[in-house]
This record gives C-alpha cells, sequence and structure tokens, in this order.
C-alpha cells in the first residue's frame, strides 16, 4: 500500500495506464469478479445489507490497524474531512441500491445498468477533470467494451413490470454513485490522502449507512453462519475491502480516471468463469466473443494518444 508522499502531484496523474497499472487493475477485476461468488455463497446466512455493514466494518478496522503500523496520517483537518464523508455516503448508498435493486430486476439486466459506471465517469471527468478526456476512438472502445458484456449477458429488452423497472433504475443510480465516487476521489483533497485514508472514510461512513439499511429493511439474522458463508466473508473482508479497494483508489489518482474505468468491464467476465469454475454455472459460446469485444475495447480506449 502506497504512502500519500510516494503519490505523484495531481496535475500529472492524468495518464494512460503503464504495465504495472495495466496488471494491478486486471488482479482487482480479476478478485472482484471472484466477490460476485463469494456474496451469493454468502446469502444463504448473511442477508445482503447485514453482509455489506460487516464487511465495511471488519475492513475498517483492518485499514485503521494497517495505517497506524505504517503510522500513515488520519488527521481529517487537511481539506480532506467533507469530500471524505460524501465519498462514503457515496460509497454506502452504491451498495444499498444495488443490493436491494437485485430484489427487484433479473442479475443478468443488473450487469447492464451497472456497468455503465464507465460512462459516468467519462462523462464527468469531461465536465470535472478537463485533463482527462476521451477522443472519439476511446469512446468507440468504451462502447465496444459495453457491446461485449451485453454478448456475454444479453441486451435487456423492454419490460412491462414496474418492479422490475425500479429495480434496473436502481441498479443504474447505483453505477453512478460509483462513478461519483471516483470522481470526487481524483478531483478533491482526497487526490492528494493516502488511499488508505481516503478508504477509511468510506468505510466508516458507509458501515453506517449500511447498518441503517439492514435496520430499516427489517434484515436479521437467526444463527451464526456457517463455514462456507465465513469463508466467503473473510474474503470479501480482509482482500476485497482492505486490499484491493486501496489499491483501486492509489490507481485512481495516479493514472486516468476514464481509462481505468473502462477495466471495470473485465469483472463480471471474470465472475461469470468464477461461478463457472466454483457453482457449476455454464458457460454460453458467447461468452468468448464477449471477452474478444471487451478486451479489444480496452485495447482502443487504453491506445496512445
Amino acid at each position: 500500500m502506497a504512502r500519500a508522499s510516494e503519490l505523484p502531484p495531481y496535475t500529472n496523474a492524468t495518464r494512460p495506464l503503464d504495465a504495472a497499472g495495466t496488471a494491478l487493475a486486471v488482479l482487482l477485476c480479476f478478485s472482484w469478479g471472484f466477490n460476485q461468488v463469494a456474496v451469493k455463497l454468502a446469502l444463504p446466512d448473511i442477508p445482503p445489507l447485514i453482509q455489506a455493514a460487516l464487511r465495511s466494518g471488519g475492513a475498517a478496522v483492518l485499514v485503521w490497524l494497517w495505517a497506524r503500523a505504517r503510522n500513515i496520517p488520519l488527521r481529517t483537518d487537511d481539506g480532506t474531512l467533507w469530500p471524505g464523508v460524501v465519498a462514503g455516503l457515496l460509497f454506502g448508498i452504491e451498495f444499498l441500491l444495488i443490493y436491494r435493486g437485485l430484489l427487484f430486476t433479473t442479475a443478468s439486466r443488473a450487469v447492464l445498468f451497472f456497468y455503465t459506471a464507465p460512462f459516468w465517469v467519462v462523462a464527468g471527468a469531461r465536465l470535472f477533470l478537463p485533463g482527462d478526456r476521451l477522443r472519439p476512438l476511446q469512446w468507440f472502445g468504451l462502447g465496444l467494451s459495453f457491446a461485449g458484456i451485453a454478448a456475454a449477458f444479453g441486451w435487456p429488452t423492454p419490460s412491462g413490470n414496474p418492479s422490475e423497472i425500479t429495480g434496473d433504475v436502481m441498479i443504474a443510480f447505483g453505477a453512478a454513485a460509483w462513478a461519483a465516487t471516483t470522481l470526487i476521489v481524483k478531483g478533491s483533497a482526497l487526490n492528494r490522502a493516502a488511499p488508505e485514508k481516503t478508504m477509511l472514510y468510506q468505510l466508516v461512513v458507509s458501515f453506517a449507512v449500511l447498518a441503517l439499511g439492514a435496520l430499516a429493511f427489517g434484515e436479521t439474522m437467526t444463527a451464526l453462519p456457517g463455514a462456507v458463508a465465513t469463508g466467503s466473508l473473510l474474503y470479501q473482508t480482509v482482500w476485497v475491502v482492505s486490499v484491493t479497494f486501496v489499491i483501486w483508489f492509489m490507481l485512481v489518482v495516479r493514472y486516468s480516471a476514464s481509462r481505468l474505468s473502462a477495466f471495470t468491464f473485465l469483472t463480471p467476465l471474470f465472475g461469470v468463469a468464477a461461478g463457472h469454475l466454483v457453482m457449476g454455472d455454464p458457460i454460453t459460446p458467447a461468452f468468448a466473443a464477449a471477452v474478444a469485444l471487451v478486451v479489444a475495447g480496452l485495447i482502443l480506449v487504453n491506445r496512445p494518444g
């Protein structure tokens, strides 16, 4: 994990990903793909918002201990408090909308609407990050990658079911919240803070949001979770949230947010592969075409100017 003093100035942090940044981005997406399976495995024993709250709370403790051990400053009078609180609210709202939205819409529709997030990032960058804009060919690459996701999960057909439309809207707003979090980190005083500190803001605030959400929606646990659910929650808490999310915000500061966000299109593809390996879910012939489209799009988005 990087110290704040190791981060480059924000004015130089809109460059495309190099080999190290690309490798890290792929590793994160791989980890998040398996995270989707971990969430599903834990759901029979741990309701969704309780699960999200527990991982935020547990990860907050782990990241705080790491920051203390590394002597990373955690002062809040450096201009990061309010951006950090807003980022934390968005982080919590994102998961609240996603988990609740999945109760109303199908998983395949949710993937399509959630992975509109890179488009939100790129559009927001044009307004708030003038030095981080994509050219027309890169926009085409972004669309190509999105088409790959659609090939894997199917285009969302018009729905006459009001509850399904409600779920779709909730997922889309969850994607917008994720994008807004990235833009706030990139464009505020958080861009010069240690990524551990940025993550702590989000974990502490999101824990409160998600715990209140679980209470409001009446989620309860009647028994201690089993070994599978416990292991799944530990994977999410220790690796995904405490490590990969911190690395993600380090990459957001170092590289172009628009180009970096495009890599998240790999996550649902890794999720399909993980579901096949762990849970025996089938893989359709369209999956190979989907991978080819996503990779081709990423090459276009990240090719040198």
